[in-house]
């Protein structure tokens, strides 16, 4: 898929969230790379970069104080080459950017990995 198709997803991912989530998106940019870095492979413990789908790195709304302020912006990363391993057809891939664009933005708001696996009924 090209790169202006997928990032044009992911645009569609962020505005179909519930309003009460996408006014709350404070201080976080939303990138698409084709593949994650190998120090964000090492990070997590993963050997391999098909692993990974998405990387939600920064300072989660819930552990924001006062002193929080003047800082780079938190950062979604959703990489295009496992997300387009993973699927099959364009309609598996836009279905998968949506679920991975809400687990990263959970990730911003607080919610850890273990919550979410729960939630999305993995083990």
């Amino acid at each position: 898929m090209e790169r202006e198709k997928f990032e044009t997803l992911v645009v569609r991912a962020i505005e179909n969230l519930p309003p009460e989530f996408r006014s709350k998106l404070e201080n976080v940019d939303v990138v698409v790379d084709d593949w994650p870095t190998p120090g964000q492979l090492k990070k997590l413990k993963l050997r391999h970069p098909s692993q990974l789908l998405g990387l939600y790195e920064g300072v989660p709304q819930i552990k924001r104080d006062r002193g929080y302020g003047m800082v780079l912006p938190d950062k979604i990363s959703i990489f295009q080459k496992p997300v387009e391993a993973q699927c099959r057809s364009d309609g598996e891939v836009e279905v998968k950017i949506a679920e991975v664009v809400r687990h990263e933005i959970a990730h911003h708001f607080g919610t850890d990995e273990k919550t979410l696996r729960k939630i999305e009924g993995e083990k």
